[in-house]
């Protein structure tokens, strides 16, 4: 097969709360915290082969609540940090709707997750959707992929989504069983 028709396994991970501190409509570039392990499991989850984007709502937007230069900075400033630690994170893919709005970007709508599969040639079956809330595992079952839940206190949703492939506090939790699903499901294809 040629590498244009290659297809790669990726992972596309919710922003807030899932690699960095959930802050509520952050609009402060300077206010970027960063989650326990995550540097680490991407790491390891780029060994294992995978590429990394990001999706997330971004409703702060049209609320006047979140400044779209000061998005963009946010976004510039975690994908430098990431790539300090040795990962790319390919692109910010963000949905500047409210939270009534239907948006084929908006989560639990798979549109951000398709688009970047369109875009970076993405065998969407053989990637994840990793967020703490049940709209991205909507999201990534919608589009495809497996997914996983990172439990959160703040925002319990009622359960009117199909769980999670596998469902875990942090990022850093989640990679033994990403890595392990990985060797399973590249056996079944081989």
């Amino acid at each position: 097969m040629s590498d244009e028709t290659t297809q790669r396994k990726a992972i596309i991970f919710d922003r807030d709360g899932t690699l960095i501190v959930d802050k509520v409509y952050l609009n402060d570039p300077d206010a970027i915290e960063y989650l326990p392990g995550v540097f680490e499991a991407l790491r390891t989850l780029r060994d294992a082969g995978f590429i990394f984007f990001v999706a997330t709502n971004q409703s702060g937007v049209p609320r006047g609540l979140v400044d779209i230069k000061n998005l963009n900075e946010i976004h510039r400033r975690i994908r430098a940090a990431f790539s300090e630690h040795g990962v790319d994170i390919l692109e910010f893919y963000y949905a500047p709707f409210l939270t009534e709005d239907p948006h084929i970007l908006r989560k639990p709508n798979p549109g951000m997750l398709l688009q970047a599969a369109t875009e970076y040639k993405i065998d969407l079956g053989a990637s994840w959707m990793i967020g703490d809330r049940m709209t991205d595992v909507e999201a990534g079952h919608r589009a495809g992929t497996r997914t996983i839940y990172l439990e959160n206190e703040t925002y319990k949703e009622k359960e009117v989504y199909l769980p999670a492939e596998g469902t875990f506090k942090t990022v850093a939790q989640a990679v033994p069983f990403i890595i392990e699903q990985d060797r399973l499901r590249a056996r079944v294809f081989a």
